[in-house]
């Protein structure tokens, strides 16, 4: 089975730091743009930041400077460095992705994560 299992989260002081990381597991043979998400008590679910499979990362204005996306295309993997963390980033992140999972046929899955939640708060 497929599937994006997160960890990382947790509780932090206002201005502390948390890496999350997420990991693909299963029959993949590659995958695309990686993102994280995250959904804070009360709002919608926003984008925080995304990566390409070969390039940079791209980032929600609220996060730009703070939080740095990366991946690992050997590990099929995908982190969020968060510094800097401000009571408003609690949240429920959770890592979304699209990968092929059979060639023959050709099978094209989007995953998403169970969530992690952090907590930013003093």
């Amino acid at each position: 089975q497929v599937q994006l299992v997160e960890s990382g989260g947790g509780s932090v002081q206002p201005g502390g730091s948390l890496r999350l990381s997420c990991t693909a597991s299963g029959t993949i043979f590659s995958i695309g743009a990686m993102t994280w998400y995250r959904q804070r008590p009360g709002n919608q679910r926003e984008l925080v930041a995304t990566i390409p499979r070969d390039g940079s990362g791209n980032y929600a204005d609220s996060v730009r400077g703070r939080f740095t996306i990366s991946r690992d295309n050997a590990k099929n993997a995908v982190y969020l460095q968060m510094n800097s963390l401000k009571p408003e980033d609690t949240a429920v992140y959770r890592c979304n992705a699209g990968a092929v999972v059979s060639t023959t046929p050709y099978k094209y899955r989007e995953l998403w994560g169970q969530g992690t939640l952090v907590t930013v708060s003093s």
